[in-house]
């Protein structure tokens, strides 16, 4: 069984659903309001365990109803929990989803997200140094992150970034992770200067570029490769990139190929993007090597 280690953001997710996305200043009635777990590392904590990980998050929420619920469902979906700091004084971080038009727009408020600290991680060496891989995201503190990808890199475990939402992300950090997942917008903007094509040749077999419904692309030393999406009607794309990541972990974690860790991504992902909410579609394993085996 593969040990992920999760270190990230843990929120609730307010989505309003709606025919029409609001123009500045426009009012419009929406259908429904849903609440539901989110939160970037939260998301990639409940994926990775629901496809057969053993997974454990450290994270910082507050000590009010929505970190409750947060609790409650990471342990639901069989997540330790040892490392989820509840802070007294702070509110829970939430997200605050319109989806409409086919899409969504997201405004995050990180609140107790931002109070996670480099000692915090300190205290948890003993599973990181078990891990097989340890995921990261952008929705904590950098120093945080920062200080992530150096224990990775001292102690040889291998580091995922997913580094969204974009932010300034120091050099060291890029050239400690064993891979890079980020969306073209955010690779353009990780990689300023180079070409998309550019950015990958330079990061074979470590930068994966995802493109929605279309799948992903890689370099293999070689050559620039398409790993093809799987079609399917999305209902609520939220969630579908933490679920794409977790996937990975989760497969080169057991030892697949490259390629085959991207394949398997892309058909969790797609199985994600038809239920709504960002975990409410978040595939089970069987699922998942259902769809592999029926393409």
């Amino acid at each position: 069984m593969a040990k992920i280690v999760v270190i990230g953001s843990a929120s609730i997710d307010l989505t309003v659903i709606s025919d029409k996305r609001p123009q500045a200043g426009e009012t419009v009635i929406g259908q429904e309001l849903v609440l539901s777990p989110g939160g970037k590392g939260a998301n990639q904590a409940v994926a990775a365990a629901r496809l057969g990980a053993e997974v454990a998050f450290i994270g910082a929420i507050g000590k009010d109803s929505y970190g409750n619920q947060i609790l409650d469902n990471l342990k639901h979906n069989q997540v330790d929990t040892k490392y989820v700091y509840q802070l007294e004084n702070i509110t829970s971080g939430t997200a605050h989803i319109i989806l409409a038009e086919g899409d969504n727009s997201i405004v995050v408020v990180p609140a107790a997200n931002m109070q996670l600290t480099p000692a915090m991680i300190d205290a948890a060496l003993d599973i990181i140094r078990a891990a097989d891989i340890i995921m990261v995201q952008q929705e904590i503190p950098i120093v945080v992150i920062e200080h992530v990808s150096k224990i990775c890199q001292d102690l040889g475990v291998k580091l995922l970034l997913n580094p969204a939402p974009i932010r300034e992300t120091p050099a060291s950090v890029i050239a400690a992770a064993t891979y890079i997942t980020p969306n073209e917008h955010e690779a353009a903007a990780l990689f300023h200067g180079l070409s998309l094509e550019a950015a990958l040749a330079k990061n074979p077999h470590k930068l994966i570029v995802t493109q929605g419904k279309n799948g992903a692309l890689y370099h293999d030393g070689v050559q620039q490769v398409l790993v093809a999406g799987f079609k399917v009607s999305a209902i609520d794309t939220t969630g579908a990139g933490d679920t794409f990541n977790a996937a990975f972990a989760v497969a080169i974690a057991e030892g697949k190929s490259f390629a085959a860790s991207i394949r398997f991504a892309n058909a969790a992902a797609a199985l994600s993007v038809q239920k709504l909410g960002a975990q409410g579609g978040m595939p089970q394993r069987e699922e998942v090597e259902r769809m592999l085996n029926h393409e």
